[in-house]
């Protein structure tokens, strides 16, 4: 059966006390949502919708940004979840397979669950997911009578028995899409909070004579994010699995909890991670290379056998080759590094080609920007940089060319040549003593 996903993500989250749309807040360098969009894609979805409100402009961007295929669609009055969901109607016009409800605040649930949910979905009409609760609190109570799903009942509107139940809803559910919208219509808001409740379609669906059930994962998964401090621990528990992930892939961390990952963050097996590296998006190291402590690295390709660090950080575009070498306190940026190139040491690497085999000295900078255009800079192979050269783009270094410590390279250097260019040096007999005194006396005159 075909698969499409109604990711609801239109409300505010006052509680968060931001600008922001609550679904925009990231996890792991992703919004809320893509995580929701990410678990549902294990399905193979035909359509994606994401229902969107408030900050609904920016919402949309940022889903377009990580898919462009998906439709976004706004609820314009927040009446309730049942209203939210029934804004993909159009959106899915057409469409005969289940529709997947999920939440773009609730970012754990796993592709498992989903896969049990379309297992079970062959066998009843409607399949909600549910959990045991440890303090059901204020959750909605899944009222069953052996393995059907009589009705769902909110807390605020639960019988004391009722909310002796356990069994909580977490608001996920799957359904032939047709069937889905005609019970959505048929829900009513005559409840204490005076909305439409996505909930209320079992119990319709029960009176239809179609059939409903209900299926458990653990709770962990459920965990939604209302508040900061809901926020930071989801960045915990998304942290503790991608470190739990990487040490069960065969990636060495001498130190997990000071390992940060991002969203899409990939690494090699036999890649070893060093304490307290930060992976923002969009970085892939390759196996056996080694992340040194203390490096932050984002947008950037890092080959087999490279080292990287320590206190290293590599920009969007950085692509370092196999076993280069890119040591402490250097920084590259939209840069490709040949194959065994060595940057060892406080040096600036930007918009620019190094080739394989070069040696780059401690404290080179390739002046990149001219205040309005960025430049390149070009270095062949096993040439050799000297340390505190200044490399004034656009320039070129060719093959086995050298540059003099201390030089300002504002011309191409032919290959095999040695550039030159800083001052003669002029020593100054007895000056710096004379010098000295002089000061000293001027200082003690004032004293």
């Amino acid at each position: 059966m075909s698969a499409a996903l109604i990711i609801l993500a239109a409300g505010q989250g006052t509680r968060m006390q931001s600008d922001l749309p609550k679904v925009l807040h990231q996890i792991g360098h992703a919004p809320l949502f893509v995580h929701a969009m990410a678990a549902g894609a294990t399905l193979a979805p035909a359509r994606t919708v994401l229902v969107a409100g408030h900050g609904a402009d920016a919402v949309r961007a940022a889903a377009m940004a990580h898919d462009p295929d998906i439709t976004v669609v706004v609820q314009n009055e927040q009446l309730g979840t049942g209203h939210a969901a029934a804004q993909a109607r159009d959106a899915l016009a057409g469409f005969d397979g289940d529709a997947y409800v999920l939440f773009g605040d609730t970012p754990f649930i796993s592709a498992t669950t989903l896969q049990a949910m379309a297992d079970a979905r062959a066998h009843h009409d409607i399949v909600v997911l549910g959990f045991q609760a440890a303090d059901p609190g204020r959750y909605g109570r899944l009222v069953m009578a052996g393995d059907t799903l009589r009705r769902i009942v909110e807390f605020k509107d639960a019988s004391d028995e009722e909310r002796a139940i356990t069994f909580c809803n977490s608001g996920v559910l799957c359904c032939s899409a047709d069937p889905l919208f005609d019970l959505i219509d048929g829900t009513r808001n005559d409840n204490a909070a005076g909305e439409y409740y996505l909930t209320d379609v079992v119990e319709a669906a029960c009176a239809r004579g179609l059939s409903a059930t209900a299926i458990a994962c653990s709770e962990a998964e459920t965990m939604g994010v209302n508040t900061r401090a809901d926020l930071a621990a989801a960045e915990a528990v998304f942290q503790d699995m991608r470190r739990a992930e990487a040490l069960e892939t065969g990636i060495t961390l001498q130190a997990p909890d000071t390992v940060f990952f991002a969203f899409d963050t990939v690494i090699g097996r036999d890649a070893v991670i060093e304490p307290n590296v930060v992976f923002g998006p969009g970085v892939t190291v390759e196996s056996g290379a080694r992340i040194r402590a203390f490096s932050h690295l984002e947008g950037c390709h890092v080959s087999a056998g490279a080292t990287v660090g320590p206190y290293a950080r590599l920009r969007p575009g950085a692509e370092i080759g196999n076993d280069a070498h890119i040591g402490n306190f250097v920084e590259v940026k939209n840069a490709e590094i040949g194959e065994g190139a060595k940057i060892n040491h406080l040096t600036y690497i930007g918009d620019a080609d190094i080739g394989a085999g070069t040696n780059v000295g401690a404290g080179t900078i390739t002046c990149n920007y001219d205040g309005v255009f960025k430049h390149r800079t070009v270095i062949g192979q096993h040439a050799f940089i000297g340390s505190n050269t200044m490399l004034v783009a656009p320039v070129n270094v060719g093959d086995r060319a050298m540059t003099g410590s201390g030089s300002v390279i504002t011309r191409d250097v032919p290959p095999g040549d040695l550039a030159v260019a800083r001052s003669r040096q002029d020593n100054k007999a007895g000056l710096a003593v004379r010098l000295m005194d002089k000061l000293r006396a001027a200082k003690a005159r004032k004293e």
